[in-house]
């Protein structure tokens, strides 16, 4: 497959700029693309632009989409050379485009799959002179001229896959695709595997939160938040779970752990304390990223509704259940033998659809349960 990058600009070029508007679950399988790139092109510096698509004029809105728990993985990956995390404010969005428009970049790639045409707009914006690549629609109806016109400003494009395509690929495939054609890198799918390498310090915080708690060997970690309401689970049903749970003598004398976002704690130790449910506890990431994916690793199943949680307990190795919507296959879980899905039954349903009758079915007759 010819790459869509010349090899020649890529081989002199010193640094990148790959522009994302990525979230943990993105970044889950797509720091595993950045390895191919960094091993095949050791001489090239990754820089990454994650934009903030809730970005927002609003001080009040800043502490909360400041504090992103993904950019501490980046912080920590070995493949990012540099951030541009400071994209939650117009303010702060005209400074990060005015600092990269002084690194001169020779490339820029964007890999957004949403406003591919505003990204157009970014790019050129960030890179006047250089080589511009990005994803596009495969077709753009006559009223959406502007836009046409706008990703004719990419040197090249990548075509976007449609959610709804019959047989769409793991996400993972589709990311080892855009890499493929814009860089020429073959990524066998062993080494689309996520894998996270958890700090020795926070791998050293989980151990000592489950002694804290006082749990044994056997732990459950239930997950009923995600970004969007569609794709939530309502916080009372997992406690409704763990007391279907410990009526089997299987879980009985189970620890349960109940993950809370932050800003959804004071509501959520509410429901908690009216629950007064033995060897069960709230838990949050609060100080840093790593403290998820370091409990996540410890426990014996997880149970998630579709969203990053879901990811990383595959990244972890430990087998979960994951409850979905059917509106995006290609998130499915990458470890099919670790994973058990269960999906609305209609299309567009939320998944508060899914009854505590179907979910104990799949805990108690799952092998690995």
């Amino acid at each position: 497959m010819k790459q869509l990058i010349p090899p020649t600009l890529l081989a002199q070029a010193k640094k990148i700029l790959i522009v994302t508007h990525m979230a943990i679950g993105d970044f889950t399988y797509m720091q595993m693309c950045f390895r191919a790139l960094k091993r095949a092109h050791p001489h090239l510096e990754i820089h990454l632009w994650v934009d903030e698509r809730r970005r927002s004029a609003n001080p009040e809105d800043w502490p909360h989409l400041k504090n992103y728990s993904l950019y501490d993985w980046l912080a920590a990956s070995p493949y990012i050379d540099k951030t541009y995390d400071q994209n939650y404010s117009p303010a702060l969005h005209a400074q990060s485009i005015a600092e990269a428009r002084r690194e001169d970049y020779p490339i820029v790639a964007s890999l957004t799959h949403m406003a591919c045409h505003r990204y157009a707009r970014l790019t050129r914006e960030i890179c006047p002179r250089g080589f511009i690549l990005g994803l596009a629609k495969q077709k753009y109806r006559f009223f959406e001229l502007s836009k046409k016109l706008s990703i004719l400003k990419f040197n090249a494009t990548i075509p976007l896959y449609e959610s709804q395509e019959r047989d769409v690929p793991h996400v993972s495939d589709i990311y080892a695709q855009w890499f493929s054609k814009a860089f020429g890198l073959d990524i066998p799918k062993p080494d689309r595997y996520p894998v996270i390498h958890i700090p020795d310090q926070w791998t050293a915080y989980a151990r000592d939160q489950i002694s804290t708690w006082g749990l044994g060997s056997k732990i459950v970690f239930i997950n009923t938040y995600s970004k969007g309401p569609e794709r939530c689970w309502p916080l009372e049903r997992a406690f409704e779970l763990i007391r279907e749970m410990r009526s089997h003598p299987q879980w009985r004398d189970a620890g349960f752990v109940i993950n809370v976002v932050p800003e959804d704690l004071p509501a959520a130790r509410e429901i908690y304390n009216n629950a007064a449910l033995p060897d069960t506890h709230l838990f949050s990431a609060v100080d840093n990223f790593f403290q998820l994916p370091a409990i996540l690793a410890l426990c014996s199943l997880i149970v998630t509704v579709e969203t990053a949680v879901m990811h990383l307990a595959n990244a972890v190795h430990v087998p979960v259940i994951a409850l979905m919507r059917q509106n995006n296959p290609e998130w499915v879980p990458i470890d099919r033998e670790n994973s058990a899905v269960i999906l609305v039954k209609e299309m567009d349903a939320w998944v508060t659809k899914i009854e505590l009758p179907e979910v104990m079915e799949k805990v108690l007759s799952w092998p690995l349960c």
